[in-house]
């Protein structure tokens, strides 16, 4: 029984962080026309069937999620759903955008995109050029050039695909 329970709230927070990813966040930027998200657009996004999870997925993101989730007392039960009896997970924002990066990439994977489609997605003029007349991220890249002096999250997400797909 406790298995089972595991596995019930594991799943429902795995589908909550999908909706979180980047490549989810491109496909809704997509079908949204406006600036509201009807229960209609909703139901067509591409999200990934729980069913579909394999083992091997789910040990790479089990983790992932419980690090970024459990950052406060306030979330010990869902630790102890996760099977983690420690203490809450220091806050550290570097840490935080590599484990983001890890599950951006990896769920480009489960998605069935290439790298170059993964590049795409985070900057189209990185696939054609400059005067590329699409963008996908504007408010993020320009926020992460202004503070990083770089695009910061398309290297650490490309970085992650490399270290794990190539």
């Amino acid at each position: 029984m406790v298995i089972f329970i595991y596995q019930v709230y594991f799943l429902y927070y795995m589908q909550l962080h999908i909706k979180l990813v980047l490549v989810l966040d491109f496909v809704a930027r997509q079908k949204i026309g406006g600036n509201s998200l009807s229960f209609f657009i909703l139901k067509q996004l591409p999200v990934i069937s729980p069913e579909t999870y394999t083992q091997e997925d789910i040990n790479f993101i089990a983790p992932r999620v419980l690090e970024l989730v459990y950052t406060a007392w306030d979330m010990q039960p869902f630790a102890k759903d996760m099977g983690y009896n420690g203490e809450p997970f220091i806050w550290n924002s570097e840490r935080r955008a590599i484990l983001r990066s890890e599950l951006d990439a990896y769920y480009a994977k489960l998605y069935g995109l290439t790298r170059d489609e993964l590049r795409y997605i985070l900057d189209p003029t990185d696939v054609y050029g400059a005067d590329f007349p699409s963008e996908t991220f504007r408010v993020l890249k320009n926020n992460e050039i202004k503070k990083f002096g770089e695009y910061r999250t398309q290297r650490l997400v490309l970085e992650a695909w490399d270290k794990m797909f190539e």
